[in-house]
């Protein structure tokens, strides 16, 4: 009994220090990273000027042509993270204010996020190696129901998250392999191969949004122009009264939902082509950056 206690105690001592090593390791690896994703472009970078930061989800990062905005001798990035919710789109922008950015105007995407408060397991995750280099992050994560797992659990967060920051991803960081993310100033094109043309979001309720709301604040107290916008869906969506749900929970929301709306446009219900993200950009452009 003795021999198999002492090892056991053995074991359970080595993995600990396993996870440990293992643990120092990978985000080693990633703080030294900055090419491979939008979250460690921000993490691992110093003061940047911006006259224009683009936030949100997919319909950030597919709608808003960053060439557009430099044609027109903005500076901008388009920082929007397919998948993402507000919950990172907030915790990015005070990565940014943390690192000295100077921003004179944020667009935030804010639509469908809206619905919901809840971090995007496949975008968070991408934070997670820094959780214990940031206080931000930290803060930012205190109230997630697992956060005493993702952080006094050591390697924890890798192996939980193996497909998003686990050893393949830890491989490819490892050995500087870039991607097209950063590309285009963060803009991401989609062609015209149709996805789903039909979309139904009756189901959808804007919140009293605490992530927004912050957001918003923060731009004041930095003296920053806060923009934010509902953007374009196809012709086929039910429930698309939710757009007015949202402009009369929140007035100050520029309602674009109707600006682009035939098919032709879009690559997905939810989602506009090039062709179609062009014309909206352009309208956006109009209607606030010329004097």
């Amino acid at each position: 009994m003795k021999q198999f206690l002492g090892f056991t105690i053995k074991t359970i001592i080595i993995i600990v220090v396993l996870a440990i090593i293992l643990d120092y390791c990978y985000t080693s690896v990633y703080l030294q990273s900055n090419n491979r994703n939008k979250i460690e472009y921000v993490y691992n970078s110093k003061s940047r000027n911006y006259d224009v930061v683009i936030l949100g989800s997919s319909r950030a990062n597919n709608h808003f042509v960053t060439e557009m905005f430099e044609q027109k001798g903005l500076k901008t990035f388009n920082y929007g993270m397919s998948g993402g919710h507000l919950f990172e789109a907030d915790l990015m922008l005070k990565l940014m204010l943390e690192r000295n950015y100077k921003i004179k105007t944020v667009i935030l995407e804010a639509d469908l996020n809206l619905s919901n408060d809840k971090r995007s397991e496949t975008v968070a995750a991408k934070f997670l190696p820094y959780i214990h280099d940031s206080e931000i992050i930290k803060k930012h994560f205190l109230n997630e129901a697992d956060f005493n797992y993702l952080y006094y659990l050591p390697f924890y967060r890798y192996v939980n998250f193996d497909g998003l920051i686990g050893f393949r991803e830890f491989y490819k960081t490892l050995s500087r392999q870039p991607t097209n993310v950063l590309d285009k100033g963060g803009y991401h094109a989609l062609g015209n191969k149709k996805g789903n043309m039909k979309n139904n979001i009756r189901a959808l309720k804007p919140l009293k949004n605490k992530y927004y709301e912050e957001i918003k604040s923060i731009c004041v107290a930095n003296k920053i122009n806060f923009i934010a916008v509902m953007t374009p869906m196809c012709e086929n969506t039910k429930g698309i009264d939710y757009f007015d749900k949202v402009k009369k929970a929140y007035p100050e929301i520029h309602n674009y939902e109707n600006v682009v709306v035939e098919d032709k446009f879009f690559s997905s219900c939810g989602h506009m082509n090039n062709a179609g993200a062009r014309i909206f950009t352009a309208r956006i452009i109009n209607d606030f950056f010329t004097e």
